[in-house]
């Protein structure tokens, strides 16, 4: 692609933005829109519908094996504003994945750093780094940047969970790498608790005698668990009386997100209230593990269920509201939140 030509009525200066166009040099004084009064985003604010990544998980699941160099059967979430890039947004990926009964699939690692959201089921076990991480609805699992991952279902059921990743970051930056696991052979270890949760998943404790923090950059902790969460939220609104509740999902040794592009945030809004209107920068992805409602993001409305995914922009007001009834309005959301903040260009609204 050439350097755009900038033009003049001016003959000099045209035959001086012809001379720069050459050299691939372009005039910042001729230039509009690159400096903006508030965040000019790429992103759209869209909802992709459970029922239809439901529908077309299982249908791929009948049509695309598990073959190695294609080792996981994923429908990823592309942004209508993003021009076909198959990204939720223009910092994170987010996507469906499907695991049929009896099926493996593969071990593989790469730079981008990963986490898998579980909607439903509890059939489907992670190997990270060989430590079996069972998966059950409501969990969070991390897939940390450049550890071993694979996903075995010893079950006759199929699963389904949400995948969302740094990767358009890290492409950004490129820096992405990829390598295949040492084998095919996919380790079918169905522990009941992982190592790591046994080593650092009880509440306010962590190993005694550890002076340094472990070298890794992110948690320890791999799997964070739906009772865990569902307590923290329903005591916090017991306590403060409030119908709008979030939780963090945070490193147990060192206090701060569970990795270093990736916040995790629970969001619990009673059944039949509305949030207050809030926008920040950077961009999110929420998925809806109970309830239903709706939420206006920016000029958009769009009811949600159980399992629909939602692209947030950044810097665009948004509010939710949960539907009468007995069921609450549970939300999680990644976002990038902790770059921003790294870079000291977070900021947060609330009305």
């Amino acid at each position: 692609m050439t350097t755009v030509r900038y033009h003049s009525d001016e003959p000099e200066l045209d035959d001086l933005y012809e001379q720069m166009s050459e050299k691939d040099l372009q005039p910042l004084w001729a230039m509009k829109g690159l400096l903006t009064p508030e965040p000019a985003a790429r992103t759209r604010a869209h909802r992709w519908s459970a029922k239809q990544m439901r529908a077309l998980g299982e249908r791929a699941g009948e049509l695309v094996p598990i073959d190695r160099g294609g080792d996981r059967r994923v429908l990823a979430c592309a942004n209508p504003g993003l021009n076909g890039l198959p990204y939720a947004t223009s910092t994170l990926w987010a996507a469906v994945q499907f695991l049929g009964p009896r099926e493996m699939a593969p071990a593989h690692r790469h730079s981008p750093s990963a986490l898998r959201f579980v909607l439903e089921g509890d059939s489907v076990w992670t190997m990270i780094n060989g430590d079996p991480l069972h998966m059950a609805a409501g969990d969070l699992i991390l897939t940390p940047a450049w550890t071993f991952h694979e996903h075995h279902n010893p079950s006759d059921r199929g699963m389904l969970w949400v995948d969302v990743l740094d990767l358009p970051v890290v492409e950004f930056l490129e820096s992405v790498f990829f390598e295949e696991g040492p084998s095919e052979d996919v380790d079918p270890k169905t522990d009941p608790q992982s190592a790591s949760e046994r080593y650092y998943g009880a509440p306010g404790l962590i190993p005694a005698g550890q002076v340094e923090p472990p070298a890794e950059n992110y948690s320890p902790l791999l799997a964070y668990r739906w009772a865990d969460t569902d307590a923290a939220l329903r005591h916090q609104a017991e306590l403060t009386g409030k119908t709008d509740v979030s939780v963090r999902f945070t490193d147990p040794v060192r206090g701060r997100d569970v990795m270093p592009t990736l916040r995790c945030e629970m969001r619990r809004i009673s059944a039949g209230t509305e949030t207050a209107l809030q926008r920040q920068t950077g961009t999110r992805v929420t998925t809806v593990l109970h309830g239903s409602g709706r939420i206006t993001i920016g000029d958009n409305e769009f009811d949600i269920e159980h399992g629909d995914i939602l692209a947030i922009p950044s810097w665009a007001w948004t509010s939710v509201q949960a539907n009468p009834g007995s069921e609450n309005l549970d939300l999680f959301t990644t976002s990038d939140a902790p770059v921003l903040e790294a870079l000291k260009l977070f900021r947060e609204e609330r009305s």
